[in-house]
């Protein structure tokens, strides 16, 4: 059989393939309109996705519009492929200036729109720090105080953008009421358990059931620090978004064009080629990374002895969005570095205490752990056993959440520079 890592990184890479926007937008693209062709767009697909929608738009039909990405994250634009989207870069995931620019223009995008035009939203992950307009009476350090704070907490992706989209002028459904009276049509490609789209990108351009109400019980759950002035305005209602039944959304549709769920299923097909049985445990799995590296770790030990439902030689595959929360460190310690998929690992890796046939790679399909310029990170049987001999010890990192630090000196980090989509967390278990 193949090297096992080399077998792992092929299944990631089939995943990250089957969520590429060329390979998924024109089944979805509405015909041009009487009027003009608007395209908006915030998330770190946002360039491929403004890329694919100018190779198949008709090219003598009227097209223009705005999309924010992640810096770094535009994709070198084909030769022969004319410019008609607009892409801008800005930060995340706390938004900076340049995406608080980004979001201001768009708005005005949407003035004079009329009901002969057509807006076509590009939303994938990443769009929430984007796309970020501060609600009314909230400037941008404010909100990158609170983000901070969110992304620190272990609040799940649902709840961090319940709040987001309180504290916003743009998100939770506030741009498709700006550009009534136009037809909306929405493409995105989900990274969030159970694709809901007013999830993705605090859904910029869809129905919010969630209250101010519900963002005020946030703060308080995570002890998230805000001005008086924010819980005055999330207490009496005053942000309040479009809900369900409203009529800015009437006309409107929704299209997901990539899902996690495809993207494991394109692993597990790449698997069985390969000669190996693929189980696909869930795409919506969620809780602390190290915890859930745990749980993985005791059924691939099991199927590794003939046991539980698995069969060996088997891959068992995973998504969904694990959580990490930040641990205070006490003074003088050097910072962690890492983000989820690490810290996976690192949880894994102290669970299979070198189990004997079982190796694994965890990565954010977007190409970035956290903040950092990895995807993620692999574990093998002797994962344990090199990095003691380095004098690195597993509880140690995982007491200061580095994962970074844990795995690069052994050269584990996987490393794929931005990919161009993103479907989420991704996690394969070779067991054989």
């Amino acid at each position: 059989m193949t090297d096992p890592k080399t077998v792992l990184r092929r299944l990631f890479d089939e995943a990250v393939q089957r969520a590429l926007p060329l390979h998924n937008t024109a089944a979805h693209l509405p015909a041009p309109p009487k009027g003009r062709t608007l395209v908006l767009g915030a998330g770190k697909a946002g360039g491929a996705m403004a890329q694919a929608v100018e190779a198949l738009w008709p090219q003598n039909a009227p097209l223009s519009g705005l999309v924010v990405t992640r810096y770094g994250h535009t994709p070198p634009r084909p030769a022969g492929l004319p410019s008609r989207i607009e892409v801008v870069e800005a930060a995340h995931p706390v938004p900076d200036a340049a995406g608080l620019q980004a979001a201001e223009r768009i708005l005005q995008l949407t003035q004079g729109l009329t009901a002969d035009d057509l807006v076509l939203c590009l939303i994938s992950g990443g769009g929430s720090s984007l796309l970020t307009l501060p609600a009314d009476g909230m400037d941008l350090q404010v909100k990158q105080d609170i983000n901070r704070q969110l992304l620190a907490s272990g609040a799940n992706i649902s709840e961090m953008n319940c709040l987001r989209k309180h504290l916003s002028r743009i998100k939770g459904g506030r741009l498709a009421a700006a550009c009534s009276p136009a037809r909306v049509v929405t493409l995105t490609i989900s990274d969030v358990p159970g694709d809901d789209p007013s999830i993705i990108a605090s859904g910029p351009t869809v129905p919010d059931a969630s209250t101010c109400a519900d963002a005020l019980a946030i703060l308080q759950r995570y002890a998230i620090s805000v001005p008086d002035a924010v819980l005055q305005a999330l207490q009496s209602g005053v942000w309040e978004t479009p809900k369900p039944g409203s009529q800015v959304f009437v006309g409107h549709s929704v299209h997901m064009i990539a899902t996690p769920q495809q993207s494991l299923e394109a692993a597990a097909d790449a698997a069985r080629t390969m000669g190996l049985n693929a189980y696909i445990l869930s795409d919506e799995i969620e809780g602390e990374s190290r915890e859930v590296g745990k749980v993985h770790a005791a059924m691939a030990r099991a199927a590794a002895k003939g046991l539980g439902p698995f069969v060996k030689p088997c891959v068992i595959l995973s998504g969904g969005e694990t959580t990490v929360t930040i641990k205070p460190q006490a003074a003088g310690t050097p910072k962690g570095r890492g983000g989820r998929a690490g810290e996976f690992c690192l949880g894994l890796a102290q669970a299979l205490q070198g189990q004997a046939g079982v190796w694994a790679l965890a990565a954010d399909t977007d190409g970035i752990d956290g903040i950092e310029d990895n995807a993620g990170a692999q574990v093998s049987p002797d994962t344990l056993a090199r990095a003691l001999a380095l004098g690195h010890k597993v509880d140690t990192h995982l007491q200061r959440n580095d994962a970074y630090g844990f795995f690069e000196p052994l050269g584990d980090l996987v490393i794929t520079g931005p990919t161009h989509t993103n479907v989420n967390d991704f996690r394969a278990i070779l067991v054989r």
